[in-house]
C-alpha cells in the first residue's frame, strides 16, 4: 500500500497580492483590504500590514489605529475570481485529484505519486509553474494528511514550502502554538491558556475524557488535531450541473404580484451566479410547494443564455402555468441547469446595445459592492 501524501497550496495573501500584481507601485507597502465605511472590516491585508497586527477580520478603524499608513482599497472580487480560476486551471490541468477548499486555498492527493515520480520534486515544480504563470506568490505543505499539510504551510508562508515527512508529525507540532491548530479560536486558545496549556505537544499529552468535559464533542476533535490525526479525505473538485435557490414563505400567501417579485429577485440573483462563472444554463425550472405540501414544478428547454430579461421571462412563464388561483403558496423554487461554458451573448431580436451594456455596469457593482448592493426595482 502507497503512504498517504497530501499537498496544500495557498496563495499568499491573496487579495493584496492581486493588487500589487495591478499595481507595482502597492509593493511593499501595508496594503488593507475590505470595506472603508466606519462598520467595514478587513478582508485581507498584505504581510507589511500583518506587522503591525492588523488581521482578518479585524474592524477597518482599528486596523487603521495600529497602522495608520495603511492604504485601504474596497477590493475588486471579480478580478480576484478571475485570478482564483486561472490558478484551479493550471492545478488541474496537472493534479490527478485536487479539492478547491476557498478561494485562494487547494488540496491535492498525491498518493502513489511516489512510484513513478517524487512527490515533493513534483509540489515543488507545480508551484513554480503556478507563480510563473500568474505572477502571484505561493506557499505549499507536503505531509501524510490535509491537516498536517495545512499547519505546515502555515509556517512556510510567505512564499515558501514546507515538507513533514512520515513519522515526524508529532514532532512537527510539539513546539507549536496552539494557535496554529485550525479551529482553535480566540476562546478556546484563551481557556485553554488559563490551564496552562499552550502548545500543541502539551495539549496532545491531556487525557481525551479531560478535554471532553471542558469543550464536549470539539475536546475529541482538539486531542486528535494536537496528535496529528486526520482522515478527511481530498473531496474532488467537480463543477456543478446546476444552480438553483427556494423560498419558503413566514406565511402562506396568494399575493401574486409578492410572488413574482420574489421570482424576479431570484431570477436576477442566479443569473448574476451565471455570468460570474462564465456558464449559460439551457433549462429552467419553476416549482411551486402549497400550503398543503403539494409540490409541483415545470421546466423548459432554453437557448443557451445568462441574460437576466430572456431567464426572468422563462420563468414567468412557467410560473404562470404552475399557480393555481386561490391557494396558498408555501414555497416557490427556480432552478437552472444543463449549464455550459460559454459567455452571454446579446440577443440581436430582444436587447439592445444600451441594455446589454446596463447588464454589464450593474454586474461590476454587484461583484465589487455585493450582489444585494443593485436590484431590478420589481424584486425589492
Amino acid at each position: 500500500m502507497f503512504q498517504k501524501a497530501v499537498l496544500h497550496l495557498d496563495l499568499d495573501a491573496f487579495f493584496a497580492s492581486v493588487e500589487v500584481l495591478k499595481n507595482s507601485a502597492l509593493r511593499g507597502k501595508p496594503l488593507i483590504i475590505g470595506g472603508t465605511s466606519g462598520r467595514g472590516v478587513v478582508a485581507s491585508c498584505s504581510y507589511e500590514a500583518r506587522k503591525f497586527g492588523v488581521r482578518s477580520a479585524m474592524p477597518t478603524s482599528m486596523a487603521l489605529r495600529l497602522c495608520p499608513d495603511a492604504i485601504v482599497l474596497r477590493g475588486d472580487h471579480d478580478e480576484y475570481s478571475r485570478h482564483s480560476k486561472l490558478i484551479t486551471d493550471i492545478i488541474e490541468a496537472e493534479a490527478p485529484v485536487f479539492e478547491k477548499a476557498s478561494i485562494d486555498e487547494f488540496y491535492l492527493d498525491l498518493t502513489g505519486m511516489d512510484k513513478y515520480v517524487g512527490c515533493w520534486k513534483w509540489s515543488g515544480e507545480l508551484r513554480q509553474k503556478i507563480m510563473r504563470e500568474s505572477g502571484l506568490p505561493i506557499s505549499l505543505g507536503l505531509s501524510v494528511n490535509k491537516l498536517v499539510s495545512k499547519v505546515g504551510t502555515g509556517e512556510a508562508k510567505p512564499n515558501g514550502t514546507r515538507l513533514v515527512e512520515c513519522g515526524t508529525e508529532r514532532a512537527f507540532f510539539s513546539p507549536l502554538s496552539i494557535s496554529k491548530l485550525p479551529s482553535v479560536g480566540r476562546e478556546t486558545y484563551q481557556k485553554l491558556s488559563m490551564m496552562g496549556v499552550r502548545t500543541v505537544g502539551t495539549l496532545a499529552q491531556i487525557p481525551p475524557r479531560l478535554l471532553e468535559r471542558e469543550f464536549g464533542k470539539h475536546g475529541i476533535s482538539l486531542w486528535k488535531k494536537a496528535n496529528a490525526e486526520d482522515n478527511s479525505p481530498v473531496v474532488p473538485f467537480h463543477e456543478s450541473k446546476s444552480i438553483s435557490t427556494e423560498r419558503t414563505f413566514q406565511t402562506d400567501t396568494v399575493d401574486v404580484r409578492f410572488l413574482k417579485d420574489q421570482l424576479t429577485d431570484m431570477a436576477t440573483r442566479l443569473a448574476f451566479e451565471l455570468r460570474s462563472q462564465q456558464k449559460l444554463t439551457a433549462c429552467v425550472t419553476v416549482k411551486i410547494r402549497y400550503t398543503d405540501f403539494n409540490t409541483y414544478t415545470q421546466q423548459r428547454q432554453v437557448p443557451l443564455t445568462a441574460h437576466d430579461n430572456a431567464l426572468l421571462g422563462h420563468a414567468q412563464l412557467l410560473f404562470d402555468k404552475l399557480y393555481q388561483r386561490r391557494q396558498l403558496v408555501r414555497l416557490i423554487g427556480l432552478k437552472f441547469s444543463a449549464l455550459a461554458h460559454g459567455h452571454s451573448q446579446m440577443n440581436l431580436f430582444e436587447d439592445t446595445r444600451e441594455a446589454s451594456n446596463l447588464l454589464v455596469q450593474l454586474d461590476r457593482i454587484r461583484r465589487r459592492f455585493g450582489e444585494g448592493a443593485v436590484t431590478r426595482g420589481t424584486g425589492v
